[in-house]
Formats: C-alpha cells, structure tokens, sequence
C-alpha cells in the first residue's frame, strides 16, 4: 500500500531543550496549540503543548501535574497492607495486575516467594490475565475512537463488561480490587466461578477473530496507523519503554518469562512483537496489533490456570487463602527493587524498610506509562497535526501512574 510520507527539515527541529523554549524565538510561521488537559483523544489529564508549522509538527511537550496522586508521599506514612488500595489507583485500568506487583515485591522481602500454595498463584495469574485483557480492551477500544472508529470502542466496552462483572462477583469492588494480599488472597473464588469464566473464554474466542476484522484488517485504519509514530528499537531502548511499545518495536522482551515470577514459568504463551507488516516496523499499527495477539495469549494463560483450578489444584474444604497473611508486616531493613508486567509495561517498586516498623520509608514506583510518555516527543517531530492523537493513543497511557 502506497504511504504519503511527510518529512519536515531536520535543520528547522529545535536542538534546545524543548522545556525551555523561549516563544520570543517563534518564527512567523509557527504557532502554539494545546491539546488537553480536558481532550478526550489525551487519555485523561493529559497537556501537550505543540508547535506546529502549518499541520507538521515542530515540537510536542507533554505538561503531568493535572492527577497528582501523592501515593509515594502516602507510602511512607501506611502499614505494608494499606496501601493496596492506593496501588489500585495507578493504573486503575490494571487494578489486579498493579497488586500482584506490589504483594510480589512486599512477599520478596518477607521471604514468602515461591512457598504460597499453588492455588494461590493460580488464581492470582488468573486474575491478572482477566484485568489484562481488560485493559487491552479500553486501550484498542479507544484507539479505534481516537481515529474515528465507534464501533469497536463499543464492540470491546461490552466484552471488557463481561470482565468487569466476574472480577466484581470475586472481589465485590468494580475496578479498584484489594484482592491480592500480602501472603494470600481477600478470599478464594466464589463457587461456580471457574465454570462462569471457561464460558467467558468460549464466547471471547470468536469475538477476538471479529475484532481483528474490523479494526486491524481494516482499510481505513492501515492508512491511519501504518508508518505514523515510527519507534526505533534503540530509541525504545534508550527511553526505557516497556510493555507493547517495545514489543511493538520488535524486541521480545516480557518480564512473564524474564523474570519468570509466580507459576508463569509453568504455563506456554508466546510473546508476540511487532514485524512492520502493514507498515514499519514500531509504528502505530504494530503496537496496536502486539496489543491484540496479547489478548489471545492471554485467553490462553486463562485456560490454562483454569484446568490447573479445577484438577490438580481444585477448591478444599481446607483451603484458607489468608493462611499465610503475616500479622505484621515488618521485614528487615533492607532495600528491595521487583518488577512484574504489566499490561502497559513493566512496573517496578522499589522499597526501603528500616526493619523497625511496619511501615515503609521510601516507596518508589517505576511507571511504565511515565516512560513510554517520554518517548512521544521524538517520535512526533515532522509528523502530522492529525497523527499526533493516533500517536498519543498508540502509547496507551494512564495518567494516573504518570503523575503520582
């Protein structure tokens, strides 16, 4: 397919530092237009402040400050326990997933790894690949918005609700869980519940194969997304994007199997990367279409978990999934740094314990959405006014672990 390829001058780009620039130097043909921080194509609270040269764009300089969460401020004046709920609210699309990286990092230090039951980490995986998808679901789903396509935003907002409903019956919240806990779970799966999602997994099977048909195959958005917002592997790299925005940029690299956390190392799923079918390779269409082949991957670790729940691992009278839940929470003083994957990439905590209390004195996050949100000024230079949004949603963004 024939690409309009639009190129802009590198002698006219900005060498300064694009913070710092003066408008007094404007030339006669630029001019200064903010998009966001109410836009719905940005995602959230998210401001770019973009300099533009008729419809090519000359600098984008994304401005965070509209969501401050204060959760590393709060870290330091909660117990270890308390402060899932605020994990929940970094990415409050990845609810499940943000936990599990927590309570992983939390268990690393009281020396629990690798001795929870297996049903345990079953489920605990379970739930994580349930809330990837749905995460996967809102970012092509509002892709597809961004662009002008309705029908898939509405398409996968009513099988994201399917999502919703069965990890609302085991947790009792909607998005924000406080399920996984420090040595265990809130509770063990309500009965009938791995019945119900084998269904969910049937019925999604099919739907993924239309999904692909009206949005990836689709004519219109080839043309909007192929060779728009073209990310360089060693750019990537040099950023410290994670998660589908490098994968998209065709490195295969997923924590799942580097790192090899919980039982990940016993289920079989591929991590898909992006190859430049449609266009080149890290552009737009390859990181919305990573994004996808994750869906079905994930439809797969789901299965899995699923036959292991209810054979080899099936529900006991036995069975407390509270069993092992520390009555404090006071690890020695160390400082301890683990990281999982998230649907957005890899998110990290970094944790600092005096061995005194039960309350940490330093949490740090490592955002994956921060970092792939830096990497979005130098992939829209000389791009067109029109493909900034294409590019800002290709990212898949939650401001909410950008600004915390």
């Amino acid at each position: 397919m024939n690409q309009i390829q639009y190129q802009y001058h590198p002698d006219n780009f900005r060498q300064s530092d694009p913070n710092q620039y003066d408008k007094s130097q404007l030339r006669s043909e630029e001019m200064i237009l903010s998009l966001g921080p109410q836009h719905p194509s940005t995602h959230g609270v998210l401001r770019m402040e973009v300099i533009t040269d008729g419809e090519l764009i000359v600098e984008a300089i994304p401005h965070l400050g509209y969501l401050h969460r204060c959760f590393e401020k709060h870290a330091e004046a909660l117990a270890f326990g308390q402060i899932i709920p605020y994990v929940d609210r970094l990415d409050y699309l990845a609810a499940m997933n943000s936990e599990h990286a927590y309570v992983m990092a939390v268990e690393a230090m009281l020396d629990l790894t690798g001795k929870l039951p297996k049903r345990i980490e079953y489920i605990r995986v379970l739930v994580a690949e349930l809330n990837r998808l749905a995460s996967h679901f809102v970012a092509i789903g509002t892709y597809g918005l961004d662009i002008g396509a309705y029908t898939s935003f509405l398409w996968l907002m009513r099988d994201r609700e399917h999502i919703q409903r069965l990890l609302e019956w085991l947790s009792g919240a909607r998005m924000l869980y406080n399920y996984i806990w420090i040595g265990g779970l809130f509770y063990d799966l309500p009965v009938g519940f791995e019945e119900r999602c084998l269904e969910f997994v049937k019925y999604l099977k099919p739907k993924m194969v239309e999904i692909r048909q009206l949005i990836i195959e689709n004519k219109i958005f080839v043309q909007r997304t192929a060779n728009i917002g073209v990310l360089p592997l060693d750019l990537a790299i040099n950023y410290g994007c994670t998660g589908p925005v490098l994968r998209g940029s065709g490195l295969k690299f997923d924590l799942r199997k580097v790192d090899g956390y919980s039982v990940y190392p016993e289920l079989d799923f591929a991590i898909p990367v992006g190859t430049g079918e449609m266009g080149s390779v890290g552009d737009c269409w390859d990181r919305n279409f990573v994004r996808v082949l994750e869906c079905d991957e994930s439809i797969k670790i789901i299965e899995q978990c699923l036959i292991q729940l209810m054979g080899n691992h099936k529900r006991t009278t036995e069975f407390n999934p509270q069993a092992m839940l520390p009555k404090k929470v006071r690890p020695q003083a160390m400082e301890r740094y683990f990281r999982a994957e998230n649907p957005k990439g890899e998110l990290g905590f970094f944790i600092k314990t005096d061995g005194k209390s039960d309350i940490p004195q330093r949490v740090k996050v490592r955002a994956c959405s921060f970092h792939n949100l830096s990497v979005v000024p130098a992939i829209s230079k000389g791009a067109m006014l029109a493909d900034l949004v294409a590019i800002i949603g290709s990212v898949d963004l939650v401001m909410g672990e950008v600004d915390r």
